[in-house]
This record gives structure tokens, sequence and C-alpha cells, in this order.
């Protein structure tokens, strides 16, 4: 077992691929699935932090960030199901926040197993979009259901107010079966639809895309195809204005009622999460930190160093 102080000044430099098996996500669909994680640190650090993506990403989306926290924590990063190595769902209405809140449930339950604690852990969990609005809903269990308690929250460009322009802009793309000839084309093209994400370089740009694509299965067996479930557009693409706006009392009430610091990154020019959000979510609840990244729309990647410096100093202070 690795020493505390090895732990404090040896980083990580890649991840480990575990699997937790989830509950079924529905009642037409109760076969169980599978879902990927990676571990970054020490497997036997009680010390947690859960990095969880946005909504057509995958937990890859996390490698620099958990590489400097992996001195400290044992870093969890799932693929939320229907992305990355973590299994489809046979039941498209599955891919519902709710059925992700279940499975970071059945994720708690393994890690502590695996340490051996029969209390409720602290866990710390940094969110970006999708992944904050799962933060959202498993804050709201009693730790004797989600077996942690939450001890710090990162919600990085989310809030309980979404602006139906970014939901339709991403709707546009979200699903759509492309195929790519290699790695570079593929990166090309997730540019021109995440150009919000902010300046990167080609190297940085390149290493964040090549998580998101796989093999292509086709008869040619050849170039790449995007490594998410189509199906994950469906629900998605029933969102309207009517319905966001219907789900935004109750987020608040959730929101409202977290009783740890939450620290709010926004990229200054979001679609998603707009100025007047974030400046009440710093007066309602528990009053966000926000930190804002000029240059920046939806959603910082979490990459540079002026990025990761925040949330070392919430995490750590």
């Amino acid at each position: 077992m690795t020493s505390q102080n090895q732990q404090q000044t040896t980083a990580i430099t890649e991840p480990v691929l575990n699997f937790v098996t989830c509950p079924g996500a529905s009642k037409t669909d109760a076969q169980t699935h599978r879902m990927a994680y990676w571990r970054w640190g020490d497997a036997q650090n009680p010390r947690i932090l859960l990095c969880v993506h946005g909504l057509s990403r995958q937990g890859r989306d996390f490698d620099t960030l958990a590489r400097e926290l992996s001195k400290q924590y044992q870093v969890i990063c799932p693929d939320v199901v229907g992305r990355g190595q973590s299994d489809w769902l046979a039941e498209p209405t599955g891919y519902q926040v709710f059925t992700y809140v279940s499975d970071m449930v059945a994720l708690m339950q393994q890690l502590r197993a695996q340490l051996k604690v029969t209390e409720p852990l602290d866990i710390d969990w940094v969110g970006t979009s999708m992944g904050g609005l799962i933060g959202l809903g498993f804050s709201s269990l009693p730790p004797e259901v989600s077996g942690v308690r939450l001890r710090r929250f990162v919600m990085n460009d989310v809030g309980p107010r979404l602006r139906i322009e970014a939901l339709s802009r991403i709707g546009d793309y979200l699903g759509q079966p492309i195929r790519f000839d290699s790695e570079q084309q593929a990166a090309d093209y997730l540019w021109t639809i995440s150009t919000g994400f902010g300046p990167h370089t080609p190297e940085q740009w390149l290493a964040l895309s090549k998580p998101l694509l796989k093999p292509d299965p086709g008869p040619n067996g050849t170039g790449f195809i995007l490594h998410y479930d189509p199906s994950i557009a469906a629900p998605f693409k029933t969102m309207t204005a009517e319905s966001a706006t219907s789900g935004e009392a109750a987020l608040w009430q959730v929101y409202e009622a977290i009783q740890c610091p939450v620290l709010l990154l926004r990229g200054k020019q979001s679609d998603l999460l707009d100025a007047d959000t974030a400046k009440a979510m710093t007066e309602r609840g528990p009053k966000a930190k926000l930190v804002e990244f000029e240059g920046v729309g939806h959603a910082p990647t979490l990459i540079t160093d002026n990025q990761i410096e925040p949330i070392r100093t919430f995490l750590t202070s």
C-alpha cells in the first residue's frame, strides 16, 4: 500500500480502468449494466474525488485535473452509462439523470466495500455540465442511501436554470451518425461543435478528442466513430422551453438545500449558464463562490493551470 508521504509526492501518470455493476435503468429495462470508471491514485486512499463529465463526453476528460490531484486523492472518473467504456442501455428512455444518480450510488457502494468502511464517506465532487446536474440529484440523497456525504462540490458551467438556446444547439449535433477516416479528422470535426470550450493548442485538443473515439465496427473495419450510444439523444431531444422551465423550480429547491460549500465555475461567454443565474447562485442556498474565465464559453475543460488552481485551492482549503 502506498504510504501517505509517497501519496503526497508522487503523481500517478495513467489511470486504471474499473467497472461496477448497476441496477436496471427502468421497469421496462430491468437488466443490469456495467459502468466503467477510471481510477487515479491509491485505491486505498479514503479521500475520494468524483469527477463526472458532460452530456456527450467521458471520464478521460479529467485526465489533467485527476493527474494533478491524484497526489492527495483517489480520483474516480466514471464513463456515464452509454458513453466511453460503459455499457449501452437497451431502452433509450433510461438515459436520464435519475439513472445516472442511481449508478453513482452503486459506484459509491463498491468503493466503500473496497475500503472496508461501514460509515458514510466524505467525498468531493467535480461535475461538468450534466455531471453537475447529476451531482445536484446525488446531493438530495440522505447519507444512509448514498453511502457518502458531499464535503465540497464544484459545479462547472451549470446551474438550476438552463438556457434553451444552448440546449437546442447541443441537440443539433447530438447523436448524429458520423464516421471519420482518422483521429485528426475527428478532432477537427469535434472542434467545430466545441469552440465554446475556449482556446486550446492542437496537441491539447487532440488529447481531449482521442478518448471520444472508437474503431468503426462496420464491415470495412477502418476509421472511427464517436464513443457514445446515439440513443442518448432521444430523451434530450424531447426537452422543450416549457419542460426546461417547469424543471427549474425543482432544481433551485435542490440547489438551495445543499449543505456543503460550492464552487461555481463559468465560462464568461457561456450560452448554457447565463450571468444572472450564476449571480443568483452566489446569493441563494449554499451561496457558491463564483470564478469566471474570459474567452471561454460552455464549458471550461479544466486542463489549464488557471482553471485547475481554483479547484485545487477550494478542495484543499
